[in-house]
């Protein structure tokens, strides 16, 4: 190789930028957190609370704040102030039910109601844009009487979250490995359900380690499904550690793909740590600040 051919560190980092290398690992990735910090940016992150759970809430904000995330998710109204005192928000506040037993089922919707509105008059009150919900497992039930029963419960809740501006989001999860029998488990599923509801504060939260385990295809999924997806979780696949080369997405392209479709809310770290948790924060953060 010819001297006009090397490329020495600061030739590389000038030209990919400290994010990409960090992401791509090798012997430039020990790029420092606060070079990564002055990329660009476009992606606000987020981190969800529950797979950090070993970390005490005011600690986890602290870093969190350090490393530039700007929320923690998946916070109940009780924990959220802990958050806010750190100068951080919760791009998605806790919902009503659980992950088997929710909108599918027309008993649950009389306390759904009650309790989803008690969390979307919460979320307003403290300028959080999204509120979280689950279809429910099958127990036998086909996905068209589920389908019917989701969207009947859920339109008796877009009107208040239209008047306070709030997004409820069902969260799509995979049936395969994780929550056997769940009903939204496919984005043809979700995006239906989200079209007979029939309203803007309803949509998808889209959780790529999920569905990369169901249908793969990501990037054209979201470019194809923007309309209908309100919010993006991460995860490595497979296992659901962190999102770097130990695993088999590429971040750095899906995040580009999110931003070109001109998505401007948050994206949620949702990543089991195999590692330090707080160095995989630092390092998914890195990875994703495209």
């Amino acid at each position: 190789m010819t001297s006009a051919a090397r490329w020495d560190r600061r030739t590389v980092v000038k030209a990919v930028g400290a994010g990409a290398l960090a992401a791509i690992g090798g012997p430039l990735a020990h790029v420092e957190a606060g070079e990564a910090k002055k990329a660009n940016g476009n992606i606000k992150q987020s981190i969800c609370r529950w797979c950090y759970g070993e970390i005490p809430l005011e600690k986890l904000a602290k870093e969190a704040k350090r490393i530039g995330y700007r929320s923690i998710e998946l916070v109940t109204p009780a924990e959220f102030p802990t958050v806010k005192e750190h100068g951080l928000t919760c791009a998605m506040l806790t919902g009503a039910c659980t992950i088997g037993d929710c909108f599918n089922r027309k008993e649950n919707h009389g306390k759904l109601v009650k309790a989803m509105r008690e969390h979307i008059e919460f979320a307003a009150a403290n300028n959080l844009p999204n509120v979280i919900c689950f279809s429910g497992n099958r127990r036998g039930m086909s996905d068209e009487e589920g389908l019917a029963n989701c969207a009947a419960g859920l339109k008796q809740i877009v009107g208040f979250a239209e008047e306070k501006n709030v997004t409820v989001c069902m969260e799509l999860l995979n049936s395969k490995v994780d929550h056997k029998d769940y009903m939204c488990d496919r984005t043809p599923w979700g995006v239906e359900l989200v079209k007979q509801v029939g309203s803007p504060r309803f949509k998808l939260l889209y959780d790529i380690y999920h569905m990369q385990i169901m249908e793969g295809d990501v990037i054209r999924t979201i470019q194809d499904n923007k309309d209908y997806i309100a919010h993006y979780h991460t995860g490595g696949n497979p296992g659901r550690h962190e999102i770097d080369e130990t695993q088999e997405l590429y971040y750095p392209a899906i995040v580009k793909a999110i931003l070109d479709t001109g998505y401007n809310g948050y994206l949620g770290q949702e990543f089991i740590p195999a590692r330090d948790p707080l160095a995989s924060l630092a390092q998914g953060f890195r990875i994703c600040n495209i």
